[in-house]
């Protein structure tokens, strides 16, 4: 039996950092659009698994923010930044992590209704949550169709332009794009964020959790863990933890049902290990845990450009720059770390041009692709990928589908210099202080 049909100017698959900002920035550009997203709410991330840092959004040196647009339009809505702010003296002292020059938000239910809010409010944009794209058919190098599955059952979306931001390029690997696919080498880790209420922190209180978890993995009852990052970023007694290292492949459904599963598991492992031996953890109770697990890497594509270390390390320049990142290459390794979460130097770029060509994947005319999964290698991607520069990623790739749309061409015809320069007129895109 036929299912229902919706015919669209822009479809965007993914409702997360990158989603939510395309959405937005394909309906404020006029485009009819569709947003699709399997959780029940957007913000991927920074909602479905409960980090609270808009990563990317400032150059470590400079202390400006390189990313405005739509990510720093919640920043202040959220009230953490001033109308027009400019860089972190803008910003409300108390939710800067200066070491690592992050902003935070003091709460992830505000999040989730400030976006609902903004895609209410836009009449160009249509939102479907607990659906999920789950198929694609082409026509003459472009997506005619896209199988979306929610309570209606199977529905069929007729897009003249596609976003993908799915964060794994579902929709690109399904009309056989070229990439690199998550099970061709070894992934960086997922990791369950976790929170537990009632900690009365003390001196030895990170010290005790550590070494409690150092001896956990000795007796093999915690397979691999990070850090741990023991965080008190929403309230003096309650802790917010970075520590779950779990290997697997996000892309396969048996992998990644198994990912979340062992990562509850060695949350739960860590929280009942401190309450039973960490000071200040005596009257503790666990609070939650993501509803997701959090995805660092999967598949990403081979584009009309990819971002490679080398220029990160150039800090070179593009034409058709349509987003600048500056986060520090934060690799993940497999294995328990717990001198430092990340591998490698940890190297500090300078604010650096991403292309537009990085968005554009080989081979299908009128699909873009935001977000971590965009055209870019493993290293350079341990940059490019946080949520920040994601929602930069994604506010340009939904500005140029609505720029194709309306001008009926398909977005890999469409010069990256032309979306640069519409973007400048929205606040957005590249960083051009210097």
């Amino acid at each position: 039996m036929a299912g229902k049909i919706i015919n669209t100017d822009v479809l965007v698959c993914g409702g997360g950092c990158a989603g939510l900002a395309a959405a937005l920035s394909a309906a404020r550009s006029g485009a009819k659009t569709l947003l699709v997203e399997r959780a029940g709410f957007a913000g991927g991330i920074i909602t479905t698994v409960g980090l609270p840092f808009f990563d990317g959004s400032i150059d470590k040196k400079s202390g400006r923010f390189v990313v405005k647009g739509i990510a720093l339009e919640l920043l202040t809505a959220l009230g953490v930044a001033k109308p027009g702010a400019r860089g972190i003296d803008d910003c409300r002292p108390e939710q800067i992590t200066r070491y690592w020059m992050s902003v935070r938000i003091p709460n992830i239910e505000e999040m989730k209704l400030l976006a609902d809010q903004l895609l209410t409010r836009e009449p160009n944009v249509s939102v479907l949550y607990h659906s999920v794209a789950c198929g694609v058919e082409l026509k003459n190098g472009r997506i005619d169709t896209v199988q979306i599955a929610n309570k209606d059952g199977l529905t069929q979306v007729k897009p003249l332009q596609v976003v993908d931001c799915t964060g794994d390029a579902d929709i690109a690997a399904w009309a056989g794009c070229p990439m690199e696919a998550a099970n061709a080498f070894p992934t960086m880790p997922m990791t369950m964020h976790f929170r537990i209420g009632n900690v009365k922190p003390q001196k030895e209180t990170n010290r005790v959790a550590k070494q409690l978890l150092i001896e956990a993995h000795e007796r093999g009852e915690l397979p691999a863990f990070y850090g741990p990052g023991l965080l008190f970023v929403f309230a003096p007694d309650e802790a917010y933890i970075h520590a779950t290292r779990v290997t697997g492949d996000a892309t396969s459904a048996a992998d990644f049902t198994r990912a979340e599963m062992q990562g509850r598991r060695d949350a739960m492992t860590m929280f009942k290990l401190w309450k039973a031996k960490a000071p200040g953890f005596e009257e503790s109770y666990y609070i939650e845990s993501g509803p997701y697990i959090g995805v660092r890497d999967s598949r990403r594509i081979d584009g009309q450009y990819m971002l490679t270390a080398d220029d990160l390390h150039s800090g070179r320049r593009h034409d058709d720059a349509i987003a600048t990142g500056c986060w520090f290459m934060d690799i993940h390794s497999q294995k328990t770390a717990i001198d430092k979460p990340f591998a490698g130097s940890g190297f500090q770029p300078d604010p650096y041009d991403i292309s537009y060509r990085t968005l554009l994947p080989k081979g299908v005319a009128n699909l873009l692709v935001a977000g971590r999964c965009h055209s870019v290698t493993q290293e350079a991607a341990s940059s490019s990928r946080v949520t920040a520069t994601a929602m930069a990623l994604g506010e340009a790739a939904g500005c140029a589908a609505a720029m194709a749309a309306r001008s009926r061409v398909d977005s890999a015809e469409l010069p990256g210099v032309k979306v640069r320069e519409q973007l400048a007129k929205q606040n957005a895109g590249p960083n051009t202080d210097g």
